[in-house]
């Protein structure tokens, strides 16, 4: 069954004249309402720049605060730890001494090898760490790009070649003089 429907609701005949429309707006209206919009949202980016220059410089300010004071605390800890292992290998000195009947030499010499020990295991790992500073991946792929130190040494972008192989070959080739920047410093492979 159909229902019945409301005027509404017909479909309006092709030829028939259409309703009352609202009238176009004024073409300066409608240039001040952008004008308007584009005022805001101007405004809206200077606050927001704003904003994020205040919470940079809040940020570097604290930043700065708390890396002097991390400093000042790493100096105590290094100053104590230090008189702290002192006092752990004269007491070791001690302790080897009397307790072991050992020589006062060669108690002394047991801890000083001890600490030279320590020390090796810390300068060892300290230069693998090191080797983390020099940004190897990012130099091969600038190099790879064009850019940088390394890029003279590099592969093409559309090589079969892998960047490490060249690398490679590069350090091969210059095991006796490394390469050369343009000022004749030597160049670091990566």
């Amino acid at each position: 069954m159909d229902e019945p429907r409301s005027d509404d609701d017909t479909p309006a005949s092709p030829g028939a004249a259409p309703g009352p429309q609202a009238p176009a707006p004024d073409l300066a209206e409608s240039l001040r309402e952008i004008g308007a919009a584009g005022r805001a949202g101007l405004g809206a980016a200077s606050d927001a720049a704003k904003a994020l220059r205040v919470l940079v410089s809040a940020d570097l300010s604290l930043a700065r605060s708390a890396f002097g004071r991390a400093l000042a605390f790493t100096g105590v800890a290094v100053a104590f730890g230090g008189s702290a292992w002192m006092l752990l290998m004269a007491a070791l000195t001690a302790v080897l001494h009397d307790a072991l009947g050992w020589s006062w030499t060669l108690s002394l010499a047991t801890c000083a090898a001890l600490s030279i020990a320590v020390t090796a295991l810390g300068v060892w790992r300290a230069m693998h760490y090191f080797e983390h500073t020099r940004l190897q991946a990012t130099r091969r792929q600038l190099a790879r790009l064009g850019i940088g130190e390394l890029a003279d040494f590099m592969p093409q972008p559309g090589s079969h070649e892998s960047t490490e192989q060249a690398a490679e070959r590069v350090a091969e080739a210059s095991a006796d003089a490394p390469p050369k920047k343009g000022l004749g410093v030597d160049v670091t492979p990566p």
